[in-house]
């Protein structure tokens, strides 16, 4: 699940994670699955959301970062996977490799999965994302208790998704 991560990335020039552990969120991980949101200056400055699902970081770009208002949408652009120790890097990624830039953490903690079928029976995250679409809520310092949904667009691109934020508690 992490083979398009490893390809992308010179491990003898980055500081990136090759691991999947986390260990400032091993704690929360046994109990409850975890996210970051990653502020990237890249090219150009966008936000990463990352979610934990199947042992991996499930990731999208998020050029505009987070919607703050139930009338925002936001493109999210749906990455390749990460390694849970992604969720405690900050640093900057070398010029001339793959998302070179500045990685700082925005905000990280645990979530909820939310996602229900239409007969509102509950629906695992892995079956969400299959389907094209989750619901979740946020649990973390800047995004407490803040509910979400990412819905996949039914283009030709299967990695263009639609972010909208759904309410707080």
């Amino acid at each position: 699940m992490l083979k398009d991560y490893a390809k992308k990335r010179n491990f003898k020039r980055t500081t990136e994670p090759t691991s999947k552990q986390s260990k400032s969120l091993k704690k929360i991980a046994d109990h409850q699955p975890i996210y970051v949101i990653q502020e990237h200056h890249a090219s150009h400055l966008h936000y990463d959301l990352r979610l934990e699902s199947q042992g991996v970081l499930k990731s999208w770009a998020v050029p505009k970062g987070m919607p703050k208002l139930p009338s925002d949408r936001r493109l999210a652009i749906q990455t390749e996977n990460h390694p849970l120790a992604y969720a405690d890097f900050k640093g900057t990624i070398p010029e001339g490799e793959y998302g070179a830039g500045k990685v700082k953490i925005h905000d990280k903690g645990y979530f909820e999965n939310l996602t229900h079928d239409k007969n509102h029976k509950p629906v695992s995250l892995k079956a969400g994302l299959a389907k094209g679409h989750i619901v979740f809520r946020l649990h973390g310092r800047r995004y407490k208790s803040k509910a979400y949904a990412l819905h996949r667009f039914k283009r030709e691109k299967a990695d263009m998704w639609l972010l909208l934020f759904m309410e707080s508690k």
